[in-house]
């Protein structure tokens, strides 16, 4: 069944870090990972200042290997953990590692050394996309698979994803990238939803007008 979806983008936002992705517990985590003392009584408010501070007191590639070793050691082993904590000083392997599952922690992590450093590794930016989504049939508005497909509708042949995905985006293909490429779906009610994802994937030149209509062949 051909559904028609009407997409308006409300506002499309670039940031340098995801909203929420570090927690109180993961910033004291981290602060006993790099011997800060007494981490468990510094105050929620000073929590990030202290972090900056003590992944600076460290040569870049160790703080690096500490950050990653921390979030990442479930997905990667020494020796990758290794290379990356050296090539992220010079490339940004948020968006260049072959391993798109893992992008959004390897964003998190440049980011946390990007302003720890000022500047010593390269900045990488986010981006959050405010839609509100009416279709004429049933759509899930939580199916990233779906949504993608009918949100790159509007966007410019220049994107990466139209370029690197053409065939995926086609209507009843398999597209799996796209749990991946969307870092974040959430659907806030009365066809308001967030996207958030890396301005790899999508930036605000992406889109020429903020209101199109797509269509999608539904099952």
């Amino acid at each position: 069944m051909m559904t028609g979806i009407d997409i308006t983008v409300n506002n499309l936002e670039t940031v340098d870090e995801i909203p929420g992705y570090w927690s109180t517990e993961d910033y004291k985590a981290l602060l006993a990972a790099f011997d800060f003392p007494d981490a468990e009584s510094v105050k929620e408010e000073n929590l990030i200042e202290y972090l900056k501070m003590a992944i600076g007191d460290e040569e870049p590639p160790a703080a690096a290997a500490i950050l990653l070793t921390y979030k990442l050691s479930d997905s990667l082993n020494e020796g990758q953990i290794d290379q990356i904590s050296n090539d992220m000083l010079v490339d940004k392997i948020s968006e260049e590692y072959p391993e798109i599952d893992l992008h959004p922690h390897l964003f998190s992590v440049n980011q946390l050394l990007y302003k720890a450093y000022n500047g010593k590794f390269p900045n990488t930016e986010a981006t959050v996309i405010d839609c509100t989504v009416k279709a004429d049939g049933d759509f899930d508005l939580e199916n990233k698979v779906l949504f993608l497909k009918a949100l790159a509708q509007g966007m410019s042949e220049r994107n990466i994803i139209k370029r690197l995905f053409s065939e995926q985006l086609e209507d009843g293909n398999e597209f799996p990238e796209a749990e991946h490429i969307l870092w974040e779906l959430s659907h806030k009610g009365d066809g308001k939803v967030r996207v958030v994802t890396s301005d790899y994937w999508i930036n605000r030149d992406d889109f020429a007008e903020a209101e199109y209509k797509a269509k999608l062949e539904i099952a």
